[in-house]
């Protein structure tokens, strides 16, 4: 017999979660049941006093999963699907509930037999391991697995597949005739995308009362936006997580979203935990060393942010106008960490100008998405036909709050503010500039996801804010 013929008689038994998918399907399940009904976390610690097999089948009975869509380990599978091709029989064996493992198996259609979590029975290490010597006896099987469940099941094998990153592989070459096959190592560059580090330059929002009320120099209140900056990106970075976490189906369905570090599972769901953790922390305790109003907008922010990822964001209108009340959070914050006074025209252009570029996302989802009509856009309460009127409204909130700018700039509040107002007319047509160039290139499907960012890091758009900015500081002089 050839040493092929010899492989091909030995099964080949493969965990899941980890091995043959990038992410657990434990986790994944829980937030995808929060996700239906938030008051679930109530009864989580009563499944899981019963054990772990009570709680990974106390959720599979309220959720399904999407195997087609789960992020697969390309080059494990492939070898599966051509072993399973030339005659082998491949074995999946998962703590996963039955339920899962079994729409997987179908889906993929190279299993020949699945060994899971049934009834109160946890299909891990030690159980595991028995069950496969069981079918097929003692080194009578080659197994593929990822963690240090795995190691009692290793020592049974006959041959040991490693799926791991090397410097953790290179932990287990003492096991006997271990096979190494590396998994991605998250860099720096993975930790960086999960904070979305480009957003935390919407927070620089926070500095608008202050460079309203003319405080440029003042030391104090540049120390209180530095540190009201720090807070809200700790606390944004953390909440853009969470809703990482409810939004996996449906980011691995997008074109672009797909690839974020936890929807491809480049990250784990533990790591974002307590990266979660550790940002609410810092977001917090940097929160304390500033006024108490701060720290009240914060958790406004914060509550508001979880109610958006949770159920907002499915609403129509209602999630538009969340956005643009977050964004007008970020100028109230300002106001509450350094002291100064929020203007209502302050208030009013904020809230008509950012419901525009929230407009503009809605819009760009709308134009990039392929859904047949009277149907919604995944998540979102919009079909294909709100296009019109979606691009109608958010041009119309563009001219208001220039309008609301141009009434501010006849007011007695700017003869006070500015001994040459007349310098800052043309903040009006500026920001008419800005909003209507977005949509116009929305129009053109050359707009970024996020019209917010596309601003700030597009050059003609700096360049207009600029003039701006000198055009302000002109006027006060």
């Amino acid at each position: 017999m050839d040493a092929r013929s010899d492989r091909n008689a030995i099964p080949l038994a493969v965990d899941l979660d980890g091995t043959l998918i990038a992410t657990d399907l434990l986790w994944e399940g829980l937030f995808i049941l929060l996700k239906k009904n938030p008051l679930y976390i109530f009864l989580v610690p009563f499944w899981l006093a019963g054990g772990p097999a009570r709680l990974k089948q106390a959720i599979a009975q309220r959720i399904d999963i999407d195997p087609a869509s789960l992020p697969y380990r390309e080059v494990l599978l492939q070898r599966l699907r051509t072993e399973h091709g030339e005659g082998r029989q491949v074995v999946l064996a998962t703590g996963t509930p039955r339920k899962f493992a079994e729409a997987i198996a179908a889906h993929l259609g190279i299993f020949d037999r699945v060994l899971a979590t049934d009834g109160p029975h946890n299909m891990t290490s030690g159980r595991k391991r028995a069950s496969l010597v069981a079918a097929y006896g003692d080194g009578g099987f080659d197994y593929a697995g990822n963690s240090r469940h795995d190691l009692q099941v290793f020592d049974a094998a006959r041959t040991a597949i490693v799926v791991a990153p090397d410097r953790q592989a290179a932990r287990w070459q003492a096991v006997h005739s271990a096979e190494m096959m590396p998994a991605p190592k998250p860099t720096f560059k993975t930790v960086v995308k999960m904070l979305r580090v480009h957003q935390w330059l919407k927070n620089s929002l926070i500095a608008v009362p202050m460079v309203l009320s003319h405080e440029y120099f003042n030391a104090d209140m540049i120390w209180e936006c530095l540190l009201a900056f720090v807070s809200f990106s700790a606390v944004a970075s953390a909440i853009y997580i969470l809703n990482d976490f409810f939004d996996l189906a449906l980011d691995r369905k997008h074109p672009t979203k797909r690839d974020r570090p936890f929807a491809s599972g480049a990250l784990s769901i533990p790591f974002g935990l307590g990266s979660m953790a550790l940002l609410l922390a810092i977001g917090i305790g940097a929160a304390c060393l500033l006024r108490w109003e701060f720290l009240g907008v914060l958790l406004g922010y914060m509550v508001i942010t979880t109610a958006y990822s949770l159920s907002f964001k499915r609403m129509l209108l209602v999630d538009v106008l969340t956005l643009a009340g977050l964004y007008t959070m970020r100028v109230l914050a300002g106001a509450a960490a350094t002291g100064v006074d929020v203007s209502f025209w302050l208030l009013a252009f904020s809230i008509f100008f950012f419901l525009s570029l929230a407009l503009v996302k809605r819009f760009v989802e709308l134009r990039t998405t392929a859904i047949p009509a009277g149907e919604r856009i995944a998540g979102r309460g919009y079909r294909t036909e709100d296009q019109e009127i979606v691009a109608q409204a958010g041009m119309a909130s563009a001219f208001s709050s220039a309008l609301v700018l141009a009434l501010y700039m006849d007011s007695a509040a700017v003869r006070e503010l500015y001994p040459n107002p007349w310098l800052v007319w043309p903040l009006a047509p500026i920001v008419l500039y800005l909003t209507i160039r977005v949509w116009i290139l929305a129009r053109r499907d050359e707009m970024h996801d996020d019209p917010v960012v596309f601003i700030i890091r597009d050059w003609r758009s700096q360049i207009v804010v600029l003039i701006g900015a000198v055009l302000l500081v002109a006027g006060s002089l």
